[in-house]
C-alpha cells in the first residue's frame, strides 16, 4: 500500500526538479546501483549483478545524452563517461569488484564536484 505513494512521490520529485538537481539524482542513482552490483557479486548473484550494472550503464548513457556541448569541459566529461561505460561493460563480463570500485570512485568525485558547483551557482544568484 505504501509503495505506490513512494513511487508517486519519486515521480513528482523528478518531474519538478531543476536540471541541476536531476544530474545530482543521476549521480546518486549510479552510485547506489554500483554498490548494489558489488553486493550482488559478493553474494554470487550474477543475475542481479548484471541488472544493477546495466542500470549504471543506462545512467551513464543519460549523462552523455544530457551533456551541454557548448562548454569546452563537455568534451572532457564525454571522454570520461565513455571510459566509465567501457569499464562497466568490462566489469559486467568479468564480475570484478575492483573495476566497480574504480567506477564508483569516479562517480563519487563527479557527484561531489557537481554538488559544490550547485552550491557555488546558487550562492552567486543571491
Amino acid at each position: 500500500m505504501l509503495q505506490p505513494a513512494v513511487n508517486s512521490y519519486k515521480h513528482n520529485q523528478v518531474e519538478t526538479a531543476p536540471p541541476e538537481d536531476l544530474t545530482l539524482m543521476l549521480y546518486n542513482g549510479a552510485i547506489m546501483f554500483v554498490k548494489r552490483a558489488k553486493q550482488a557479486i559478493e553474494k554470487k548473484d550474477l543475475n542481479h549483478a548484471h541488472h544493477y550494472n546495466t542500470r549504471v550503464q543506462d545512467i551513464v548513457d543519460e549523462l552523455i545524452i544530457t551533456l551541454d556541448r557548448k562548454y569546452p569541459i563537455s568534451e572532457q566529461l564525454l571522454a570520461l563517461y565513455d571510459y566509465l561505460k567501457r569499464r562497466l561493460i568490462e566489469a559486467n563480463v568479468s564480475k570484478e569488484i575492483a573495476v566497480l570500485d574504480e567506477v564508483e570512485g569516479f562517480l563519487s568525485e563527479f557527484r561531489d564536484t557537481w554538488k559544490q558547483a550547485m552550491v557555488l551557482a546558487r550562492s552567486q544568484k543571491q
